[in-house]
């Protein structure tokens, strides 16, 4: 049987046990050294080629793997490293740097001079929820590929595992338009579009290069296209590829790839570049198919992204049979490919290791390796003139019928509906999404009730999983320890916490989630309608892996989740102390969501459920509740004209989950590494009583968003950076505060850290917040002292 090419935009580098974490991280705290690490990682990246090639994939990416994260790598083989970096030693010191921050006393080994560096900014890449790295440009900036880079040793590997690889390229435009100006005063005149001729040209050096280690098809990502575009954009296309192609040998193939949105109403330019390919992602963006194809150029393929790399569920094979079958008639075999949507990055690795899930509900899923069979399927099945001859193929029939029991059997559960989590979803009423004072009024009130101080300190949250919280949730599990001794346990670390915390100063307490394993995770284990697996982790940011729960019904709230433990942590200081939430678009967002009902209807349910919580909370005597929302830029959509529907509900969902308490109790919310400038508007209508966001990376920039709109609330823009190990001093922190105070009044600044701290260490930990609150004491005396004059 002829089938159609099948391939994939890239597999899940962390490997099947997270091997690739475990690999960097001993590297980073020396116990492994670098010749160790490099060997590993080839053979983990063989290994993943080989699961490919044995699971039927016809062309392999290479390239996709990284040691931290592609746009940094990106940068790195470019040349795009900046002036600050530029004295470390080139290779891992320099690359790790630029992705964490570096911090070393004088030493013999430094040249007897301190190091102290901090890392680069971090954003959402496009709507998930994984991080890149964001590379910075001068004015001058000039590009140079580095010797022998990265993609081009992995191309060879895979070539010499006698495998077709399909070397995978950020794309030069979309590379442009993620930076941002080394010199963050130059913010207004930055133009990184002027840069698409230089930077083409040395893409053009790569691709030879990748054409010379045996790749005949080269993958250039420009998920950009996807967005909103401009006369500007488009001419930064049209040069950019112009000189990557300039002079290229007739056999380098370009697959121009696009993804998380729809590009059909793009053809006009797309049609226009030099390349031989396009992939267009048909899960996120169905209905562009027809538009895609009345603009293909002549001899162009055409590699359809039917398998969603974003999702765990199972694809409609019938569906997407039915979907295929009539490209491959107009356009033919040799010019329809089958593909994931996305990258499988987001996706978990495998269900071989989910042997404790529901096993109704595990015949609806597909992870990254099940996927790869499903293309296998679909590139066979596709070339079949019918559906019916799908059906009594000797090779097929007995896939697609499993496929389409699963189907059935998830359509008919009653374990999906919930009438009366529907009915109060319909229920749901414009007074409820409404805080029943106005800010000032209830803001005062607060201030009085919680006595708090100028500058108030906080933190985000979460304290150190240290080794020993890790290893006794680990001994519950197996049963080495009861549930008892456990919750023994748990309180002991609290109450520690607690009591470091009043040692430090700080002024709003929180009890730091030890018996939290993830700010998603935790909420769904107690909500109906979710479910979670062993093993089903995906990449966040560098070696930080998530393991996101699986919403597949409707949402309801048992039991409350959280009160005992508040109200146990609240018994221990007078100080007041955050009950700590995750809102429900957060909720929504890091979740694998289910697909067969609007995401709208599932934050409602979300929120209903937090709102609940927060009522138990109140009534238990806890005074303050932060409700993160650090996802709710992050589900943004790409275009500007879907904007306005989707930050309606997603507000209503977080003014739903808040509003429902007195005018004392103050509500906080959460959000982190992503543009809010944008959506301020939206911000300012969530009125919550107290916003804190990350900051540190961003060089101050989102504050311009408080100037340009004002913002009535209270703010506490992060003081320091806590996805670094680097601790900043006492007057890196006062500097900051008196930046920030040029934007926001004194009255309603609160100073925190950037995010929570669950990922540092307790010294670090605790060198940091005490310079917090020495710097909230000099700022509070400097400013009493001003007044005072």
């Amino acid at each position: 049987m002829t089938a159609l090419e099948s391939t994939i935009l890239g597999f899940p580098r962390i490997g099947a046990h997270r091997e690739l974490k475990k690999l960097v991280e001993g590297f980073w705290s020396d116990k492994i050294s670098e010749a160790t690490l490099l060997m590993e990682a080839k053979a983990l990246r063989a290994k993943h080629w080989k699961v490919q090639h044995d699971a039927g994939i016809d062309l392999v990416p290479s390239g996709d793997f990284s040691f931290y994260d592609l746009v940094l790598d990106t940068a790195y083989t470019f040349g795009a490293i900046p002036a600050r970096y530029q004295a470390l030693p080139a290779g891992f010191t320099q690359y790790f740097a630029m992705a964490r921050g570096l911090q070393k006393p004088a030493s013999e080994a430094t040249g007897n001079h301190a190091i102290d560096v901090p890392a680069m900014e971090m954003k959402k890449w496009f709507d998930t929820n994984y991080h890149y790295i964001v590379p910075e440009l001068t004015a001058d900036q000039s590009f140079a590929l580095v010797a022998d880079p990265q993609v081009v040793q992995h191309t060879r590997e895979a070539k010499a595992q006698g495998l077709a690889p399909k070397p995978v390229l950020i794309g030069p435009v979309t590379f442009l338009l993620l930076s941002k100006p080394a010199d963050r005063e130059a913010i207004d005149a930055f133009q990184p579009l002027r840069f698409a001729a230089q930077l083409g040209t040395q893409y053009r050096t790569l691709v030879q290069q990748l054409a010379d280690a045996g790749a005949q098809w080269i993958q250039v990502d420009e998920p950009c296209l996807g967005l909103d575009l401009n006369p500007e954009i488009e001419a930064a296309y049209r040069t950019a590829y112009a000189e990557l192609t300039h002079d290229l040998p007739s056999s380098v193939r370009l697959m121009l790839t696009t993804y998380f949105e729809r590009v059909g109403d793009r053809m006009d330019l797309i049609a226009e570049l030099p390349v031989h390919g396009l992939h267009v992602d048909l899960v996120r963006a169905p209905r562009q198919l027809s538009e895609v194809m009345a603009h293909l150029p002549a001899q162009w393929v055409l590699s359809l992204g039917v398998v969603d790399g974003r999702n765990v569920w199972r694809t409609d094979l019938t569906a997407v049979v039915e979907c295929i079958q009539p490209v491959v008639t107009e356009l033919g075999c040799a010019r329809v490919w089958v593909s994931s949507s996305c990258s499988l990055l987001h996706s978990p690795f495998s269900l071989e290791f989910e042997t404790a899930l529901d096993p109704e509900i595990q015949t609806w899923l597909a992870f990254a390796v099940e996927k790869l069979a499903e293309l296998r399927f679909l590139a066979r099945a596709a070339t079949l003139p019918s559906l019916e001859a799908v059906s009594s193929d000797a090779m097929l029939s007995a896939d697609l019928k499993a496929n389409q029991v699963a189907f059935a059997s998830r359509r008919g559960s009653n374990r999906v509906v919930d009438s009366t989590v529907q009915s109060r979803v319909r229920g749901v009423t414009p007074n409820m999404i409404r805080r029943s004072a106005a800010f000032t009024e209830r803001y005062a009130q607060q201030v009085d009730r919680l006595q708090l101080p100028l500058f108030p300190t906080t933190t985000i949250g979460s304290f150190p999983q240290t080794r020993e919280v890790r290893s006794a949730r680990l001994k519950l599990k197996r049963g080495d320890l009861s549930q008892a001794e456990y919750n023994s346990f748990i309180k002991q670390e609290t109450e520690q916490c607690i009591r470091r915390q009043e040692g430090w100063g700080l002024d709003v307490l929180v009890h730091g989630e030890f018996e939290r394993t993830d700010m998603v995770e935790y909420f769904g284990e107690q909500l109906a309608g979710y479910i979670f697996t062993k093993n089903g982790w995906v990449s966040s940011y560098g070696t930080r892996c998530v393991k996101p729960p699986i919403i597949y019904g409707d949402v309801h709230r048992p039991q409350p989740m959280t009160v005992a433990m508040s109200a146990y942590a609240q018994s221990l200081t007078a100080k007041p102390l955050k009950g700590m939430l995750t809102g429900p678009v957060t909720c929504l967002q890091w979740s694998f969501v289910r697909d067969d009902q609007p995401r709208q209807v599932t934050a409602t349910q979300l929120a209903l459920a937090i709102r609940d919580e927060v009522a138990d909370l109140e009534a238990a005597g806890i005074t303050v509740v932060q409700i993160d929302e650090p996802a709710i830029r992050e589900g943004l959509p790409l275009r500007r004209s879907d904007w306005d529907a989707y930050l309606q509900w997603a507000v209503d969902a977080f003014l739903l989950s808040s509003t429902g308490v007195k005018p004392t109790t103050q509500i906080h919310t959460h959000m982190c590494y992503s543009d809010f400038n944008d959506i301020f508007p939206a911000i300012q209508r969530m009125d919550a009583d107290v916003i804190t966001i990350e900051n540190s990376r961003s060089d101050l920039k989102l504050l311009g968003a408080f100037a340009a709109h004002g913002y009535p609330n209270a703010a506490g823009p992060g003081l320091y950076d806590i996805h670094s190990p680097r601790v900043p001093s006492v007057q890196e922190m006062v500097d900051r505060v008196q930046a920030l105070l040029q934007y926001l009044p004194r009255d309603r600044l609160w100073l925190n850290p950037d995010c929570g701290l669950k990922t540092r260490g307790w010294l670090e930990v605790e060198a940091a917040l005490r310079h917090l609150t020495q710097t909230a004491a000099r700022a509070r005396t400097e400013c009493l002292g001003t007044q005072a004059q």
